[in-house]
């Protein structure tokens, strides 16, 4: 392991100019966070990647090609949705969401492996390999792979495999290799660790397609750059329809690509303010909660200096959500330096809270978020409320981005609120038996999932 960052060129968050473009510096640090934590044998393709990437970024026929896809195929623009009877739960607040949960594949995921597997047919590279804790990142990859012809392995924590089989089948489906850990909480942790030491030993020929804003340099920044469009979006239509910025920017935050993407466009902006809203689980003080920089300190992981849940000796800590996709116990670098500079406010949100905000929007909007979502939508209304409390005049303007819709998480909300799949009544006579060859065919029941 190296990083070549000298101590004396660690100012303190907050003392140096903030635009959102500036960081990292050229050998990825946020300041004190950051860098290149890795093996010598990943620096090669480290660097062939940000050469890759930055080649990129001038090449008229790359920008042109994502695009074309970002239109064609993963569906964008995506909508503003104003949400008028949730509103009415959230003290005086508007609520508005941007609605990544619209794109092709169901989430924000599809715009970072679309650009990254342009990147790996630009470096000659024939595979891909990722983590997913959701599925949604493992989905979009193996699209994205189907898309262009490449081989693609996943690799899933068992407990993720076991509360995502839906995503499971539609990765197979896609083509992909889905490969479960059973190693440690046996989570996307586990999963990303796997996804490490395999492309240790196979960085010839296969890129790893890390689907946040963590890990090392260049990751962090490749990752905010491709999930900028969701605020360059979204800033440009809040000003076409309302006439302004919003007054605050909500996400929730795992890795944090989401929030890093809709939060890009705003951060110079001051008068926006920015929300990230962690995993609480069952609460930060009770140690069971997926709440990085809530109840965490900073450390390194998986290639990168951040906030992380470890303990006294520097041992990374188990995660708890009730969201496969927050369940990690780390968070990006850039929103570690978020948080030291002030610039971004991070809460806790817990399983309760977040599945009651899952109840109450998709009873009330028809809007069934993922889990994920679920803890920026109960942070919104938390803030909505104390808003109207601190100014009861007051109308504020609140974006909060849906990252992805709530089918895959049908089979969570069943157990979490003691569905039974039973119908609410019968009426015209005797059940009605299928033929045997039908019945082979037939929806299983919930049940059975």
């Amino acid at each position: 392991m190296a990083d070549n960052a000298p101590e004396q060129d660690r100012n303190l968050a907050g003392q140096r100019p903030w635009d959102g473009r500036e960081l990292p510096d050229a050998r990825g640090h946020f300041d004190r966070l950051g860098g290149k934590f890795v093996p010598e044998a990943l620096y090669a393709a480290l660097a062939e990647l940000e050469e890759a990437y930055e080649k990129a970024l001038v090449d008229p026929d790359f920008g042109a090609e994502l695009n074309d896809l970002r239109a064609n195929y993963a569906g964008r623009p995506t909508p503003l949705t104003e949400a008028k009877r949730f509103s009415v739960h959230c003290g005086n607040a508007r609520i508005v969401f941007k609605r990544e949960d619209l794109n092709h594949t169901g989430s924000h995921k599809i715009n970072n492996v679309l650009g990254q597997a342009l990147l790996t047919r630009r470096m000659g590279k024939k595979r891909v390999i990722a983590e997913t804790g959701a599925g949604q990142h493992g989905v979009a990859t193996a699209t994205a792979a189907a898309l262009m012809g490449l081989e693609c392995r996943i690799y899933m924590g068992k407990v993720d495999t076991d509360r995502q089989a839906l995503n499971v089948a539609r990765m197979q489906l896609l083509g992909a290799e889905v490969i479960a850990v059973e190693s440690g909480s046996a989570t996307l942790k586990d999963a990303m660790n796997e996804a490490m030491r395999e492309w240790v030993a196979t960085v010839d020929e296969t890129h790893y397609l890390i689907g946040t804003v963590a890990g090392p340099h260049p990751f962090p920044k490749i990752v905010r750059e491709f999930q900028r469009v969701i605020s360059t979006e979204a800033r440009q239509q809040f000003l076409d329809t309302y006439g302004r910025l919003p007054d605050a920017v909500c996400a929730c935050v795992g890795g944090g690509s989401n929030a890093l993407g809709s939060f890009a466009d705003f951060i110079p902006d001051a008068s926006v303010a920015l929300y990230g809203y962690e995993a609480g689980g069952d609460g930060v003080e009770t140690g069971r909660h997926a709440a990085s920089i809530n109840g965490g300190s900073v450390g390194v992981l998986h290639g990168t200096r951040t906030y992380l849940l470890q303990d006294e000796d520097g041992q990374t800590l188990e995660s708890h959500s009730i969201s496969a996709g927050l369940d990690y116990p780390g968070v990006g670098p850039e929103h570690s330096y978020l948080h030291d500079a002030g610039r971004a406010t991070y809460e806790p949100v817990t399983d309760a809270e977040a599945m009651e905000a899952f109840r109450l929007l998709t009873q009330t909007e028809g809007l069934m978020p993922a889990i994920e979502s679920a803890h920026a939508v109960a942070g919104a209304m938390r803030l909505g409320r104390r808003l109207a409390q601190t100014d009861p005049d007051a109308r504020p303007l609140i974006m909060v981005t849906l990252s992805g819709r709530g089918d895959k998480d049908v089979r969570t909300a069943i157990r979490w609120f003691g569905l039974t799949g039973e119908v609410d009544a019968t009426q015209g006579g005797d059940p009605v038996e299928l033929p045997a060859d039908r019945a082979a065919h037939a929806e299983p029941r919930p049940e059975e999932l």
